[in-house]
């Protein structure tokens, strides 16, 4: 399996003065370097910037839907509560990679405990697959919403919107854990130095002097099953939406019922999109820049945690008027 180089030659790591960094005899690594973007080592504080702002806004903005729904007593519903999952997993997602990232932006912070790199792997990878089990679950929640109504209440009550969202954790969590696992047990006798702002999985791995198709093939099996299935799963449940929206009467109704669904729909391309993006660069774009491929790796895990909310706060009425009405207050 032809990977794109993830790692820099040596002349890049004489800032560092260790000269333990680039030594081939240990096979425990107790740290790995974290080099951020090579090759936009000037821009890094300028870089840091906008995904400063792209946290910020994550953080601020589910922070605020958790508050909304919480609050709330008419947001008490299916709908939400998988949205407050979603918010959650966002949370977890971003902080799993921009206070790193930012003390190698701006404190030159560049070691990370060869423990921590492998949980903060196992976060991301299980994260990101708890995530799109989320979106699969809220495009159930549309489905049994638009084609059997009368039972929505009946079939997703709360027990079962917290049986689902346990199911996805434990998906998530299961699937991605020999990962990690895999990983730890390699020895490592090459470099302790990632190119990257985080550990991700092939960068680790790529680093250890044995065998690692194991590792390589596992994580694209468990990566085309979650993110297969969810997909087939979310086009199965909007082909019967779009057949039950079409069934209806008037183009109003039509338009009234696929708007419930927009939302959601904005969330699934914010998240799958720049995903699908990043995979294709990486596996096709051999001559893209590898500053360009660790940008499209951090934009695709810490834009949907930024958009999210704001796709929610501005498209679902209900969280956008409780928004405003302390400006309303004011006006009055």
């Amino acid at each position: 399996m032809k990977e794109t180089p993830l790692f820099l030659s040596v002349g890049h790591l004489l800032s560092y003065s260790m000269s333990d960094s680039i030594s081939t005899n240990f096979t425990n690594p107790s740290t790995f370097i974290l080099l951020g973007i090579p090759g936009l080592e000037a821009a890094h504080i300028w870089i840091s910037i906008p995904f400063c702002v792209i946290y910020a806004i994550a953080t601020l903005g589910n922070f605020t839907i958790l508050f909304i729904v919480k609050t709330e007593l008419s947001l008490h519903g299916p709908m939400y509560y998988f949205l407050c999952m979603l918010a959650v997993t966002d949370l977890v997602l971003s902080t799993s990679i921009l206070p790193k990232m930012l003390s190698i932006f701006w404190f030159n912070s560049r070691e990370i405990n060869f423990s921590a790199c492998l949980i903060q792997m196992y976060f991301i990878l299980s994260f990101t697959a708890i995530q799109s089990g989320i979106l699969v679950a809220m495009a159930l929640d549309r489905y049994v919403a638009i084609c059997d109504p009368l039972r929505h209440s009946t079939i997703l009550t709360n027990p079962m919107v917290a049986k689902i969202g346990l199911a996805m954790v434990l998906r998530g969590a299961t699937l991605v854990l020999p990962i990690p696992l895999l990983a730890r047990r390699w020895p490592y006798c090459r470099t302790n130095i990632i190119s990257h702002t985080y550990c991700e999985h092939i960068a680790v791995v790529k680093l250890a002097c044995a065998d690692i198709s194991v590792s390589s093939y596992y994580s694209l099996s468990v990566a085309f099953f979650v993110i297969g299935q969810d997909v087939v799963f979310i086009a199965m449940s909007y082909t019967q939406i779009l057949r039950a929206i079409f069934s209806l009467p008037t183009k109003d109704a039509r338009l009234k019922t696929f708007g419930t669904c927009g939302s959601h729909l904005c969330v699934i391309l914010a998240s799958y999109i720049p995903a699908l993006f990043s995979f294709l660069t990486h596996r096709f774009g051999h001559n893209v820049p590898q500053h360009l491929h660790i940008l499209m790796a951090n934009m695709y895990l810490l834009v949907p945690p930024m958009l999210n909310p704001i796709i929610y706060g501005v498209r679902t009425q209900q969280i956008r008027d409780r928004l405003l009405q302390p400006f309303a207050h004011k006006g009055t």
